[in-house]
């Protein structure tokens, strides 16, 4: 079975019940992708968490290395790493109980797209947040 996202309305009221987004892979380099699409998010008024070992900081906002590491309840993860590392990341989300594991587009892994739903998140795998807050605002 394929990876099957939630519709586009179903995405817009995820979207719009969200206010915290945990951005796995987000770099503090304004020329990367993970930078641009957050700090869209972060000006529509979501708060952004950086979750990156090898920064201190993006977007003017203090990074953590692992989803662990965040304290309170997180909203969204949103995951830009290699489609091969998403299931290591699935598994830390588990262990935080956020409400949607997000991978941006391009992205995609079966496996933990399945070991996700077995256990009844939200998934979305291979949609570009931005694109999809634009779309469903």
């Amino acid at each position: 079975m394929a990876v099957e996202n939630p519709s586009l309305e179903e995405i817009g009221a995820i979207l719009k019940k969200a206010k915290r987004i945990a951005v796995v892979g987000l770099s503090n380099n304004p020329d990367r992708t993970s930078y641009q699409v957050s700090k869209v998010m972060q000006q529509a008024g979501y708060e952004i968490i950086p979750v990156n070992p090898t920064i201190d900081e993006a977007l003017g906002v203090k990074a953590v290395p692992t989803l662990k590491d965040i304290e309170g309840r997180i909203d969204i993860v949103n995951v830009f790493r290699r489609s091969e590392q998403l299931m290591d990341v699935a598994q830390e989300f588990v262990e935080i109980d956020a409400d949607v594991f997000w991978a941006q587009q391009g992205l995609v892994n079966e496996d933990a797209y399945h070991f996700l739903k077995e256990k009844d998140y939200t998934v979305i795998m291979d949609r570009c947040i931005k694109v999809m807050h634009a779309l469903t605002k």
